[in-house]
């Protein structure tokens, strides 16, 4: 029987929220599965072990009170390295920003982190997000899971591998010109575009502005599309730091 961090992310939150598991037991596998494969796939530009222990004891405390933040609450996700994490390395894969950290959290990280959310680390990128393959200055090259000597494509292909691995339950990609898709593709999970504007890209290095603001996007990578659904509808909706956001409406097709 496969570990239980090959659970979609809408099952973990399910049995955290029926009891079954807790989220400190839940990050902890996560933890150990990485320690036991990232050395193999080089996914993670940053990994908070520690951090990320100490939110999961909160969203343990939380539902042991019957008191859940949200749809995500105690799930372990991940964030590729272009997007400002609080305390996390946001680099960009360049040596131009190395040992560059996150003074604050970007605007869909903390929506994340309200929707109960655990992030486990940040994920490797090649130089400024502008590859198709996941190989870089700061951190070297990922590899795709089902193959070592094959890539996981790019750009988010630190995202791709962890969440095709098992390293994580999900997480957020960022996608110009295929950088979702690619490596969705690649790895045999799921991507989405979303239409610009939906998901805002505030907190993203480089700033995505002017004619870039859409075409660059951000959107989430999982191993279903249940649990597109489920981190689509947390981190989208209008923030005004995001010149493409607009306030619509979120529909969908039945």
């Amino acid at each position: 029987m496969p570990p239980f961090t090959f659970l979609s992310a809408s099952e973990m939150a399910r049995q955290i929220r029926e009891k079954k598991i807790s989220p400190v037991e839940l990050v902890q596998a996560h933890l150990d599965r990485i320690e036991q494969l990232n050395p193999k796939l080089n996914a993670f530009a940053h990994l908070d072990a520690e951090g990320a222990l100490k939110q999961a004891r909160a969203c343990e405390e939380g539902a042991a009170r019957g008191e859940l933040r949200g749809s995500l609450h105690g799930v372990p996700v991940t964030v590729k390295s272009c997007m400002e994490v609080a305390g996390l390395r946001c680099e960009s894969g360049t040596e131009l920003r190395r040992g560059q950290v996150g003074e604050a959290d970007a605007t869909l990280v903390a929506r994340l982190r309200r929707a109960g959310a655990v992030i486990l680390g940040t994920t490797n990128v090649p130089e400024f997000n502008m590859s198709y393959e996941t190989d870089g200055p700061l951190y070297g090259r990922t590899n795709n899971p089902w193959d070592l000597e094959r890539t996981p494509g790019g750009s988010s292909g630190g995202e791709a591998t962890a969440i095709a691995a098992g390293l994580s339950a999900g997480g957020l990609g960022t996608d110009g010109a295929g950088s979702i898709r690619v490596p969705a593709h690649f790895s045999g999970i799921c991507g989405l575009k979303p239409t610009p504007g939906r998901v805002p890209i505030t907190g993203h290095y480089p700033p995505v502005g002017g004619p870039f603001a859409i075409l660059g996007v951000i959107g989430p990578l999982t191993r279903t599309t249940e649990d597109l659904r489920l981190m689509f509808e947390v981190v989208a909706g209008a923030d005004w730091g995001d010149a493409a956001s607009a306030p619509a409406g979120l529909r969908w097709p039945e």
